[in-house]
Order: structure tokens, then C-alpha cells, then sequence
């Protein structure tokens, strides 16, 4: 059976292999292709039903991506995205997302080459949560059903297989985490949200991602507090934790992104109508005193001027890089938080229709001989 697979030029290279979902596993393992889960062959149907769903023509290039500087076609976007298994709708969303990774200010380049175990987390705001059922509810991070697990992955796999992320080559990270295979993907809970959609506040109305590089997500657990003000102090101070990476003086600036469940989201909503104060007062609680820090960092952040008026060091430089959504179950007692790994800075997207059907056959290409391998 003849599949397509990615290559490093413009257009994807044409091989033979084995039809067998097992077979083919083994085979595109052996090449480098796979994260270790099963892989769906990418047949020339299927790569050609998720390229009709994307409106795009194979050798239109969605971005170029570091540190290999391949071209991520829509070709080559369709081939990864049919052996993660994400479905072929979800390929505007995809497009979406690479381009958003592909921005200079997102710094993919030392994403991919860090220590760290940073990956790209994306939140998904508009219609396309529903159509594609990203979750946005309970087990929104993890555990729901939904497209997320196999649309997150086909980017994990477009970072490995066009822009060359290799564990112990192009990548130092120390442990990695899960995020890294299948990767990070929910939804907002718009609807139970007080606050207007995150990617609209962020100058993109409708459908539309926001990604953001992420070192994972720890959970922030809270059953006393019923007031807002207690409430955004322990979740604030719980983004302060000495090991984030927001506080190496390395650093110019570092974003941390705040999953609010609707229970809590609407308490505080209640005193603090206004999202940006939100941010404001988590920021102003995100802070350390500089008493608890070794002598060595005291010197450190005093000699950069990172210690406030209150002898606190803050976990982010400016109210506008603490993040805030709406997302979880409505059992309440929890929020997540999502520290960034360093130089990324979050950027949001607007995410393209799906074509129409006289668009998808304008945009489907006569299939080219497969080249015998």
C-alpha cells in the first residue's frame, strides 16, 4: 500500500508501506516518525479527504518551522494529522494552531532546544469547540472525550517530523512530560464564563486559539475560602511557587495561564466584574518575599530591580502576563495554572472557516505517482 510521509522539502516524499495499522507503526517507528502509539497509515485518501477539509492546495505553506526551517505544507500538515487520528475538520484549527507556533515571539525555535519540558498548550474559543468537541467541562485537561488528545498530538507530531524536535539532538529536555505526546488542548467554557471569550479580549472575536508554552499544568486546590478576595489571594500566592521558571533571573519576563472553574469564576465575577482587575489582584498576589529566598537570589533580584515596594518578588513583571480563562467542572474546589517556560509569549489566532464544497474541490490536487521505495 502506498502512503505519504513528511519530508523535509516542500512537498512529501511518496513511499511504500504496509497497510497493516501494526506493520505500518513498526515501520514509521524505525524511521524516526512515531512517539511510540499506534499510528494511523497515511493513505493517499485520507491525506486527500483532510487536504479538501483544510481549503488549502498540497504545496500551499502553512509556516516555516524551526529549528529544522522545513515548510510546513498543507501536505505535510494533512499526512501528521491522519496519523495522530485527528479528524479531517480539524485541520483549519491546525492550520490555526501552527501558524501561531510559527511566530517569531512564540521562540519555537528554543522551545524545541530547551532543558525544559515545555510544550505548546492551546486554548479554543468559538463554534469549533463544539463541532470538533473540544472539552471545556469536567476532565477538560484531560480525561474528556473529545478530539483534543489526537488534534494535540498531530501537532507534537508536526514539531517531531517537520520541525525536527528530537529528544537528545535537537532537544536537551531534561524529562519532558505527557503534554509532549499528546499535547495540551480545551476549550472555554464561554457560555458559563462572566467574562467576555479569552481569544476576543486578546483582539480575535469568533473561532480562534491561543497557544501558550506551557511546563504543564498543577492543580490548585481550595475548599475553605467563599469570599473572592480569600479566594484570589490563595490562587495568586499558589502561582508563586519558587521552582517556576518566571523566576530565573535569566528571564526578562514570564506569563503563567489561570484555568478558573465557573463556580469560582462567578463568585469572583461577582465582586470584580471586570476581568482585568482579576488579573491585576492575582498578579499583585503571585509574589514571594524576598525573605525566603537564599542570600545568593536576594542579591540577584535586588541588583535587577525585582523586588516591589512591599520587598516581594512577583512570579510575572506585568498584570497582563497572568492569563485568565474559564474552564473545569462545575464540583468547583479547583483551578489550574499553566506556567510558561521562558521567552514564549502566548499569541491567539483567528481560526479559518471550513471550505465549502465547490472550495474543496477547487483545492484538491490531481494525485501524484508515488515514487517506489
Amino acid at each position: 500500500m502506498t502512503t505519504t510521509t513528511p519530508a523535509p522539502t516542500s512537498r512529501a516524499a511518496r513511499l511504500e508501506a504496509p497497510a497493516d495499522p501494526e506493520e505500518f507503526a513498526a515501520f514509521a517507528q524505525t524511521r524516526g516518525w512515531g512517539d511510540g502509539l499506534p499510528l494511523v497509515p497515511p493513505t493517499p485518501e485520507r491525506v486527500e479527504r483532510h487536504l479538501a477539509a483544510s481549503g488549502l492546495r498540497p504545496d500551499d505553506v502553512v509556516a516555516v518551522l524551526p529549528p529544522s526551517g522545513a515548510a510546513c505544507t498543507a501536505e505535510k500538515l494533512a499526512v501528521n494529522a491522519v496519523m495522530a487520528g485527528a479528524p479531517a475538520e480539524a485541520m483549519p484549527l491546525l492550520r490555526a494552531i501552527v501558524e501561531a507556533v510559527a511566530d517569531p515571539a512564540f521562540e519555537l525555535h528554543a522551545l524545541n532546544a530547551t532543558t525544559g519540558s515545555v510544550t505548546p498548550a492551546v486554548v479554543v474559543n468559538g463554534h469549533v469547540r463544539h463541532r470538533l468537541q473540544i472539552p471545556y467541562g469536567a476532565g477538560c485537561l484531560g480525561g474528556a472525550d473529545g478530539s483534543s488528545p489526537a488534534i494535540g498530538r498531530a501537532l507534537r507530531l508536526v514539531m517531531r517530523n517537520v520541525a525536527g524536535q528530537r529528544i537528545g539532538v535537537t532537544s536537551q529536555s531534561t524529562f519532558g512530560q505527557p503534554g509532549r505526546v499528546a499535547g495540551i488542548v480545551f476549550a472555554e467554557w464561554e457560555e458559563r464564563s462572566p467574562w467576555a471569550p479569552l481569544a476576543e479580549r486578546r483582539a480575535v472575536a469568533g473561532d480562534a486559539v491561543t497557544v501558550f508554552g506551557a511546563m504543564g499544568t498543577a492543580n490548585i486546590c481550595e475548599v475553605v475560602a467563599r469570599d473572592p478576595d480569600v479566594l484570589l489571594q490563595f490562587i495568586g500566592r499558589a502561582l508563586a511557587h519558587t521552582g517556576a521558571n518566571g523566576y530565573l533571573v535569566q528571564l526578562s519576563f514570564a506569563e503563567v495561564l489561570v484555568a478558573l472553574n465557573p463556580v469560582w469564576a462567578q463568585l469572583i465575577a461577582r465582586a470584580y466584574p471586570d476581568v482585568e482587575e482579576v488579573q491585576r489582584l492575582l498578579w499583585e498576589h503571585a509574589s514571594v518575599p524576598l525573605s525566603e529566598w537564599p542570600e545568593q537570589h536576594q542579591r540577584q533580584y535586588e541588583d535587577i530591580g525585582w523586588v516591589d515596594e512591599r520587598g516581594r518578588v512577583r512570579i510575572a513583571r506585568r498584570w497582563q502576563d497572568v492569563i485568565v480563562t474559564v474552564a473545569g467542572g462545575l464540583g468547583g474546589l479547583h483551578a489550574a495554572a499553566l506556567h510558561s517556560w521562558g521567552t514564549t509569549i502566548a499569541q491567539t489566532r483567528p481560526v479559518p472557516p471550513l471550505p465549502t464544497p465547490a472550495e474543496r474541490e477547487s483545492a484538491e490536487a490531481p494525485p501524484t505517482a508515488p515514487e517506489r521505495g
